[in-house]
């Protein structure tokens, strides 16, 4: 009995701080988590979207992808295409076509970008 007097006796000083700080927090307070979950509705709904527009993607390329989906930045600004991708791209632009056609097609398609 003497213990959970003692345990008591020590427990009120703390309890007492913690209403005391509790009771004295300022108005603008209960307005903030408000905010916080509208954005974070909003924060959800770009990270549903980003993961449907990522759908195909693997690895190191969907991280890169969803970095720069969730980010800010635009997409178009996250990295240029490097010679390798934009011969792999022409050649599939240009897929079925022969001799001259397909060097033609390939040498128009890479001088664009």
């Amino acid at each position: 009995m003497k213990q959970l007097i003692a345990a008591c006796a020590l427990a009120l000083p703390f309890l007492a701080g913690q209403v005391f700080a509790q009771g004295s927090a300022p108005a603008a307070a209960p307005a903030a988590p408000a905010a916080a979950p509208a954005a974070k509705n909003s924060q959800q709904e770009k990270m549903k979207q980003c993961n449907m527009d990522a759908a195909g993607k693997k690895g190191d390329e969907r991280k890169a992808f969803m970095k720069g989906c969730l980010s800010d930045k635009p997409a178009a600004a996250a990295k240029p295409m490097t010679q390798q991708e934009k011969m792999a791209a022409c050649s599939k632009a240009n897929k079925g076509k022969k001799g001259d056609a397909y060097k033609n097609a390939q040498k128009e398609c890479l001088s664009k970008s």
